[in-house]
């Protein structure tokens, strides 16, 4: 012994990160850097990228991209892999969200924005990384789609964001039976309410609220112990499950009269990339 504090090893040597920019992804980003791995920090905000990887220049690369490219998506891939090597973990958390009216003809694009990104998203930032895992067999890595409790079921006012979480978590049941058998791991998060900018616009009660640097680490630790299915926080879980217990009819009356989530223009609505912000509506 040499009397020096002992530092733990990194649950991950190598990690790629997307939506790095925003509340979960920004907490993500500081707890792999605090844990030593090296950070592919991947969004659209370079300020924000860029002061992340401040916090570790030597151990970080910054790529601004939208993650429904895939062309983009290759080449910061290989670029990736060419200096660092393959991954462990691949963590597919950019995502939208925003208010849904399918009488409205412009909402349309809202949805096809919302699909490219929550559910083409995962599949665009898998891809490459899957194909060069494939080469080398011995290779471990987790794969990490932040889906959200959202996904379970529908709710009024919210079909876009709902069908985009609910068809990336059926995606990621089918890529975790494909990768069976190999070193390649799939791991479904699903969060609940978290204390970030997507949330703060909202206008209903949200049970279980939990910040994002906890709601990270938990993450962090439970696909480390090899939890394929995650809640954050685990009790909105077993909430969100009694729920589904209620006759449907009951469910959707409880659901139709609580607030909506604002849609793109409204008081309170987040911004959607790739979308132009109209005025605010009132």
């Amino acid at each position: 012994m040499n009397g020096q504090p002992h530092t733990p090893a990194p649950f991950f040597r190598n990690a790629v990160l997307t939506g790095a920019c925003g509340g979960l992804g920004q907490a993500l980003a500081r707890e792999l850097i605090a844990q030593g791995s090296k950070v592919a920090l991947l969004g659209l905000n370079v300020s924000a990228l860029s002061e992340l990887a401040a916090l570790a220049p030597e151990r970080c690369a910054v790529y601004v991209l939208d993650v429904s490219d895939s062309a983009v998506m290759q080449e910061v891939a290989e670029d990736w892999i060419r200096h660092t090597g393959l991954p462990d973990l691949v963590i597919a958390n950019a995502g939208v969200a925003g208010g849904f009216d399918s009488s409205q003809a412009s909402d349309l694009a809202v949805m096809r924005r919302m699909l490219e990104i929550n559910l083409l998203g995962p599949a665009t930032t898998f891809q490459p990384f899957i194909k060069a895992l494939q080469t080398q067999p011995q290779a471990r890595c987790a794969l990490v789609g932040v889906a959200s409790i959202a996904g379970w079921r529908g709710m009024p006012g919210n079909g876009a964001y709902c069908a985009s979480k609910g068809g990336l978590i059926r995606y990621l049941q089918s890529l975790r039976a494909e990768m069976r058998g190999s070193r390649i791991s799939v791991h479904t998060v699903s969060p609940g309410y978290l204390r970030t900018p997507l949330t703060a616009g909202n206008r209903f009660a949200m049970p279980g609220l939990m910040d994002a640097r906890p709601a990270a680490r938990t993450l962090l630790q439970a696909v480390a112990k090899g939890r394929e299915l995650i809640v954050l926080p685990r009790r909105i879980g077993w909430l969100s499950r009694l729920l589904d217990c209620l006759p449907d009819a009951l469910h959707d009356r409880i659901l139709r009269n609580q607030p909506r989530k604002p849609r793109l223009g409204e008081a309170g609505a987040t911004a959607i990339p790739g979308l132009s912000q109209p005025p605010a509506r009132h």
